[in-house]
């Protein structure tokens, strides 16, 4: 049975996924503000959950309906069948989204959602369901968006960039997601060397490696939200991983290359792509940002910078942009260089111009992901 599906992205995200979703070959997809909708069976979703480096979530949209009030809300969730999806035995969760609403607060409208819910499983079955918000056996989302409510399941559970392998954070990580998404941006495929020179816990080196070994990013996960349905079908699901599990390649024909000067991140950072199976296709070097050298030309450096917001003193941090500046003039000769940044000061002092920028968001900061092509 089609049936429709909505990925949700972060701003400035949203084409990358819509070429990724049209890259699992589905046919119908539609690129919207915050994601890319689309349609197909539910082998599609689950495959979508497992190989989407770029979504934050898969949801299936179940109604829609207008809602000017509180007991409109009210009224238009209890009317979807819920006995389809729910039963007493099982957890639920409601999270609940909103923008140009008459509405304004999102917790109660969630809450007004989670009663008609839990109000209509009692009429059917004279019993309700508990309410778990951490690990939920269905969760449901509802959105509101100029006076008009979807309400959806979300098949993801737990958001897609928590892929399972990073359990060890350095202080203000990039999302896995944001990080796939660089990736993506930089045109990078695996046919050249890519160097992140300030690699913290590795996450765009674990990320490149993944996409480069034709690794799906949810095999590490621990679950996903569907699996948890009593719709779900564990032969399908089965037939989907197997199928992931023998397109990942052994080996790479180039080097992925991460430094830092942190031991302790490099730890991390060892640790994650080991749990992310990529231990033997990334190195992690020791360095500063002076000390890197390009292993071959061309190549790609793609590096995610602190910003001065939270990770402290932007004079020192001038000087860190100078250097990176200047390593790339002297050693990345026939590179191309991506620097995301969410600090357009630090970022003059790289001392280059860039060719390109682009908008990116990670969460709430506004950030530029800038190119440069070293001559």
């Amino acid at each position: 049975m089609e049936l429709e599906f909505f990925a949700t992205a972060a701003k400035g995200v949203e084409e990358v996924l819509a070429e990724e979703v049209s890259r699992l070959g589905v046919t119908e997809v539609t690129l919207e503000k915050g994601g890319v909708r689309f349609r197909g069976d539910m082998a599609t979703c689950y495959r979508a959950n497992l190989w989407l480096r770029t979504a934050q979530r898969v949801l299936m949209p179940i109604a829609g309906f207008s809602c000017e009030s509180p007991q409109h809300l009210y009224e238009g969730v209890r009317s979807v069948p819920w006995q389809q999806y729910l039963t007493p035995d099982m957890t639920l969760a409601v999270s609940c989204n909103l923008r140009d609403s008459k509405i304004t607060h999102s917790g109660f409208a969630a809450l007004k959602a989670k009663d008609a819910i839990v109000d209509s499983i009692r009429d059917t079955f004279g019993r309700r369901p508990d309410v778990d918000s951490r690990a939920p056996d269905l969760q449901v989302n509802v959105h509101l968006v100029r006076n008009h409510c979807t309400v959806s399941l979300d098949t993801s559970g737990a958001s897609l960039d928590k892929r399972g392998y990073r359990l060890d954070k350095k202080e203000a990580p990039l999302r896995e997601t944001l990080a796939a998404a660089i990736i993506e941006l930089s045109g990078w495929d695996g046919s050249v060397p890519l160097v992140d020179p300030m690699c913290g816990s590795g996450t765009i080196p674990v990320e490149a490696a993944l996409r480069a070994s034709r690794r799906a990013p949810g095999l590490t996960r621990p679950g996903f939200g569907f699996q948890r349905w009593s719709s779900f079908d564990a032969v399908a699901w089965s037939a989907v991983l197997k199928e992931a599990q023998v397109q990942a390649a052994e080996s790479l024909p180039v080097p992925i290359l991460g430094s830092d000067l942190s031991g302790s991140a490099l730890e991390m950072a060892r640790k994650n792509a080991d749990r992310a199976g990529v231990g033997s296709l990334v190195s992690f070097s020791r360095s500063g940002i002076g000390e890197c050298i390009a292993p071959s030309s061309p190549g790609i450096l793609l590096c995610n910078p602190p910003y001065g917001v939270r990770l402290g003193d932007e004079e020192m941090l001038q000087a860190l942009y100078k250097k990176l500046g200047d390593t790339l003039k002297k050693s990345f000769q026939g590179y191309t260089a991506y620097v995301l940044t969410g600090n357009p000061h630090l970022a003059s002092c790289i001392g280059l111009r860039p060719s390109r920028r682009i908008v990116l968001f990670n969460g709430p900061i506004e950030c530029r992901l800038l190119k440069y092509d070293i001559y």
